[in-house]
């Protein structure tokens, strides 16, 4: 059998194809799916993994929000005075990210939650923390200067009814989703001292801005992920949305009732109105006498904080001006009177 020999034209056709061949797959880069397939990689940071989902964390910010309202109006009854507290953010990050963060020296309180595994960790910052060991001591509304000190034996004792009050809110916030038995173990003024987790682990970190008339400053809520990785599912579900309706524990109402009982409030007794023209104002001396349309019989008005809330009459008590009630009248607004 004769072998076949390829004419000059076969063999140019055959080289064409191959390097016709060969070029296409350097043009598949350039195809629309190709391109797609590039715009959907999006960049994975392996030092700060995301392991809690976005259900949960949105779950653990409207817990907050409630518990952040009830342990405001709590905190305002034990120091009789208005605190604001608002939540300012719920953030996941490394451990060491958190640590590094804080002020040093801080309050730094290391919290058991059974049966939740590990620590709690709540910082307290400096700029509101003294001013409140102030108020609590007595101290008036004046914003000091900041110390920047360890606490004192007597201080711990003190803020120990602000982590008390804390943890009793705390408990009540997440009582509709796993019940806690809240305490602290021990406080540290160096939060780098303190290592209840590795470095690189998860933390879920929940931000209070705390307002003290013209103070403000910052409470932390430090949760590490392996303390609820085991009830993600239960801070997945709606349960934790009934603690929003709960509305004001009766603990919480008592303890404010309790704290009212002493407030100082403003009691103004009205004998009679009447109106004068600005020039008999400039005109009075010494001895004049200003007439009114009111009876000496008619019983006198007697407003608390701005409200008419009895009737009395005029008196005297061991040689003292004194009023006996003699009605309990609907509180209305006092209506001021011009001056024509």
């Amino acid at each position: 059998m004769a072998e076949e020999v390829l004419s000059q034209a076969e063999v140019e056709s055959l080289l064409n194809a191959m390097e016709a061949g060969a070029s296409k797959p350097a043009a598949a880069p350039k195809t629309p799916t190709a391109t797609r397939m590039r715009e959907k990689i999006t960049p994975y940071d392996f030092k700060r993994p995301e392991r809690v989902g976005k259900e949960q964390m949105r779950a653990l910010q409207s817990l907050h929000e409630g518990f952040g309202r009830n342990f405001g109006a709590a905190l305002s009854a034990l120091l009789r005075n208005i605190v604001e507290v608002k939540l300012t953010s719920v953030d996941q990050l490394t451990y060491s990210e958190f640590v590094f963060s804080l002020e040093n020296p801080t309050c730094f309180n290391l919290l058991r939650a059974e049966p939740l595994e590990g620590n709690l960790i709540l910082d307290i910052n400096p700029s509101i923390l003294y001013p409140i060991i102030d108020r609590l001591l007595g101290g008036g509304k004046e914003a000091g200067s900041v110390s920047r000190r360890p606490l004192t034996e007597i201080e711990k004792r003190l803020v120990s009814r602000i982590t008390n009050l804390f943890l009793e809110e705390l408990r009540q916030a997440w009582e509709a989703v796993l019940p806690l038995e809240l305490s602290v173990a021990r406080v540290e003024s160096n939060p780098q001292l303190v290592q209840i987790v590795p470095p690189n682990e998860v933390v879920v970190l929940i931000s209070f801005e705390l307002t003290l008339g013209e103070v403000r400053g910052m409470m932390n809520l430090c949760i590490p992920f392996n303390s609820i990785e085991r009830i993600g599912n239960k801070l997945a579900t709606n349960n934790w949305m009934s603690y929003s309706r709960t509305g004001v524990s009766q603990q919480t109402k008592d303890l404010l009732a309790k704290h009212l009982d002493g407030s100082l409030i403003e009691l103004i007794v009205t004998l009679a109105e009447t109106t004068i023209t600005t020039r008999d104002l400039l005109d009075l001396r010494v001895g004049d006498i200003i007439t009114t349309d009111k009876d000496r019989r008619s019983p006198l008005e007697v407003n608390v904080q701005g409200l008419v809330k009895y009737h009395a009459s005029p008196g005297a008590l061991k040689g003292r001006k004194a009023i006996q009630i003699e009605e309990i009248v609907a509180a209305t607004p006092v209506q001021p009177k011009k001056v024509s």
